[in-house]
């Protein structure tokens, strides 16, 4: 058994990797590096590029960098230098203590950052002089390229990928090229970087760049207004957050990796490293939440530019890339030998009619806020108008859905709900920019939609509200409709589906989306976020301690940094699905800040000094 299955979690009888990794970025660059020093997730030179390191997806052919003691992988203790993306990990092996710090720099100049497409690995003694060895093994290009490992006069140069890579060093460069054993002895650095660097590093340049990243993360971690209630456990979510978010045009990336699947031993695999515009209104409102506007503010501008560019699309690149075909990559192994890595997402041919509300909720975040002053805020109102009309055309027709169905299309009640916001936003705006008659047109359509919505969408018999109108299967995503507006959270339609739910959509403590089958047959994991959705509900409905119970329940399903994926396996409890998962993250943001504003409520804090 090759050594990356060793960090494995039981599943049938079997083992398969552990998604215990940390995350490092500043908004070009995202890696993902495991408690044994191996970064085992980079793309370059964008989030979306093919794969330079990806032993997660293949432990043989998908190539890693990382440190070895001897022959042998060591396993240390991970964790974040408080309030940053920095990570830090501690070995001890044979009386020897060494530090191994990872991060990307992301240096404040300014009102700005600046953030080269670069990798640094400080390696530090504490005790002792530990042997040691690298093993650098680049595969750019999914593994599916040429590899030339070339000693220049400051290091290597990585050739044989769509662009050469440079990885400079203050050890020898045959020590590396080789992976012939050193003493650590003194600190040690290595500095991979896209393209070749304008200045050759030094060790001091590097451990001034750290002080200034370290810095920097620190305050932007200041800004945050956090609640009362979880207050590491957002920071870290919102720190998170910030990873998924591309410097260059304010795209917001679903996830770091692709094809890590839903359930071990199927097909559901996606390629999350695109910019799903539902996804991406989430996170604007997790960070507005937490007094972050400036990623919204460049989040808005990248939604003008995608939709003054042609029609409305679920996905799309992290440059605005439209086409975003899929393909699988059969030469490489997959997540714990799952297979079908895929890279693309055919997700951007879908129909997807919430897309429409979701987009109206972040043009009026920035429009609304008084701390923001758009440049031309009239000019806003044509996109707003096309995407409320657009949303009262599509609301009475099928579409795919939240959850994205490939083939079965249905009149979902959460898409209906989202064409409602739309609807009902979209008239609020337009009030405000004197369009009245246009209001209240919208105005009109709205109630009558909502009243579609709350009359179709919820099953008497059953007692909840279902998947599709007319329907009587269970949805996760109807949690939402509270915070949506359409319905309060004490209306007895809503407290009987949440208590439904329980007993229909929960196994162990964790709540699936759905249980009817879909495309690939059955679903078995947990879709972590809908767990974060019931919690919210709970708070809504007044049931706080319940809420809180299941909000620290959940926690215990974080990596050991505090990071979660997609889905969680009930069965098991392991992480399953991409990593990090941006949703995830939001849905802990915003049940935590729920509960901790009903909490405030509740017990008299809600005055200075309480």
């Amino acid at each position: 058994m090759n050594d990356v299955m060793t960090r494995g979690t039981g599943w049938g009888g079997g083992l398969h990797p552990t998604l215990d990794h940390g995350a490092i970025g500043n908004g070009r660059v995202l890696a993902l590096v495991s408690p044994t020093s191996a970064i085992e997730w980079l793309c370059l030179p964008r989030f979306d590029s093919p794969s330079v390191f990806g032993r997660i997806l293949d432990a043989e052919r998908g190539g890693t960098f990382r440190f070895l003691c001897g022959d042998e992988e060591v396993g240390g203790a991970l964790s974040y230098l408080p309030n940053t993306n920095v990570l830090s990990l501690r070995f001890e092996r044979d009386g020897c203590v060494w530090e191994l710090i990872d991060f990307a720099p992301r240096i404040p100049e300014g009102l700005t950052v600046h953030v080269p497409i670069e990798i640094v690995r400080l390696l530090r003694p504490i005790t002792g002089q530990p042997r040691l060895r690298v093993d650098f093994d680049p595969r750019p290009d999914y593994a599916r390229a040429n590899v030339e490992l070339v000693q220049k006069t400051n290091g290597i140069a990585v050739l044989g990928g769509a662009h050469p890579l440079h990885l400079s060093t203050n050890i020898p460069v045959p020590y590396v090229l080789d992976r012939r054993e050193f003493i650590l002895n003194r600190p040690v650095f290595f500095a991979l970087s896209y393209g070749m660097r304008d200045a050759v590093p030094s060790l001091a340049s590097l451990n001034h760049s750290l002080e200034l990243t370290v810095a920097g993360w620190r305050a932007w971690a200041k800004t945050c207004a956090l609640p009362l209630f979880a207050q590491q456990e957002v920071l870290r979510s919102a720190l998170c957050l910030k990873l998924h978010i591309y410097h260059d045009t304010g795209a917001i990336i679903a996830a770091a990796t692709t094809s890590i699947p839903e359930a071990i031993g199927t097909q559901r695999t996606w390629d999350y490293r695109y910019c799903w515009l539902r996804d991406s209104a989430f996170v604007v409102e997790a960070l507005r939440r937490l007094s972050h506007l400036s990623e919204g503010e460049r989040f808005i501008a990248y939604l003008r530019d995608v939709a003054e560019a042609g029609p409305l699309q679920p996905v799309y690149g992290i440059g605005g890339e439209r086409d975003l075909e899929e393909e699988l990559l059969p030469h490489l192994a997959g997540f714990g030998g799952n297979g079908h890595v895929r890279i693309g997402n055919s997700a951007y041919l879908q129909r997807q009619n919430d897309l429409m509300g979701e987009m109206l909720l972040c043009l009026e975040t920035v429009l609304n806020d008084p701390r923001l002053v758009p440049d031309d805020p009239e000019g806003f109102f044509p996109l707003i108008e096309r995407l409320v009309e657009e949303a009262i055309a599509a609301a009475p027709t099928t579409d795919t859905g939240i959850w994205e169905f490939r083939s079965l299309l249905r009149p979902y009640t959460f898409s209906r709900a989202m064409c409602w916001v739309a609807m009902h936003r979209g008239a609020s705006l337009a009030r405000r920019f004197g369009r009245t008659s246009l209001a209240e047109r919208w105005e009109g359509l709205a109630e009558a939609e909502r009243n579609i919505i709350l009359q179709r969408g919820y099953n008497a018999e059953v007692g909840i509200f279902t998947q599709g109108l007319d329907g009587a299967n269970p949805d996760a995503a109807n949690l939402l409709l509270p915070a949506l507006g359409i319905i309060d959270a004490h209306d007895p339609r809503f407290v009987s589906t949440v208590d439904a739910y329980q007993q229909l959509l929960v196994e162990r403590g964790l709540m699936l989306r759905y249980r009817n089958p879909d495309d690939f047959g059955e679903t078995t994991s947990a879709f972590t976020i809908c767990s974060f959705w019931w919690a919210e509900a709970l708070a809504l409905m007044g049931r706080l301690d319940e809420a809180i119970e299941l909000f620290h329940h959940l926690m215990t399903y974080a990596s050991p940094v505090g990071l979660f994926s997609e889905d969680v396996d009930p069965a098991n409890g392991a992480l399953l699905g991409n990593f990090p998962q941006a949703y995830t993250h939001v849905g802990l943001i915003h049940a935590a800040m729920t509960i901790g504003e009903l909490l405030e409520a509740r017990d008299g804090k809600v005055r200075a000094w309480a």
